[in-house]
């Protein structure tokens, strides 16, 4: 395992996650769109384009999100019984602000962590 240290001005995973900030000076600016990286930073010019990120977080929050849904809506249909409408208003916004903010953050944190621990693609010369 690589000897990981964090230079001077660099967030931690956490704080680069939450906030949208750049790995490696910690300018805030991760993102181009709600959940779209930017092509680079515009600070000290970190290629975001060269990790490899992907949508694997995009899955599991899919999954979790809409099991928290269900499982507050039940509550609140249990507890006061309101008309369809209103289930609708209510969870149909707050389902897609959850899914893109937690979607946000676990791409940042994934980026974050690839570029800490200097993850790239096996090739040729990382056989044993």
């Amino acid at each position: 395992m690589p000897d990981i240290q964090k230079q001077e001005g660099q967030p931690g995973i956490a704080k680069a996650a939450l906030f949208g900030l750049c790995p490696q000076c910690g300018a805030k600016t991760l993102f181009a769109g709600p959940a779209r990286f930017s092509e680079r930073c515009s600070s000290c010019g970190l290629d975001f384009s060269a990790f490899n990120v992907g949508d694997g977080p995009a899955a599991l929050l899919t999954l979790v999100i809409g099991a928290l849904i269900i499982i507050f809506a039940l509550i609140l249909d249990s507890a006061v019984r309101p008309p369809f409408w209103v289930h609708v208003v209510i969870w149909v916004p707050v389902t897609i602000a959850m899914t893109v903010y937690a979607l946000r953050v676990s791409k940042a944190a994934l980026l974050a962590a690839e570029h800490y621990n200097r993850a790239h693609e096996a090739g040729r010369d990382d056989v044993l």
